[in-house]
């Protein structure tokens, strides 16, 4: 297994999370920002959230 890598583009406020170097085959969208990335035999590999700064304060705000 790969290690898992985490990226934040601040000027897109998109995160992205990989937890696979495999190539991405195909996507699934868990909500309006937040897609799953998928390998051709469709396990997760990695995900992706726009508008991530408001998702992390949103969930930082229902914990806290």
């Amino acid at each position: 297994m790969n290690k898992p890598k985490m990226t934040y583009f601040e000027k897109e406020d998109i995160l992205h999370l990989v937890i696979s170097d495999e190539p991405e085959s195909g996507s699934l969208e868990l909500s309006p920002n937040i897609t799953a990335e998928l390998n051709e035999n469709g396990k997760y590999i990695g995900i992706e959230i726009l508008n991530a700064r408001a998702f992390i304060e949103d969930i930082a705000c229902r914990l806290g």
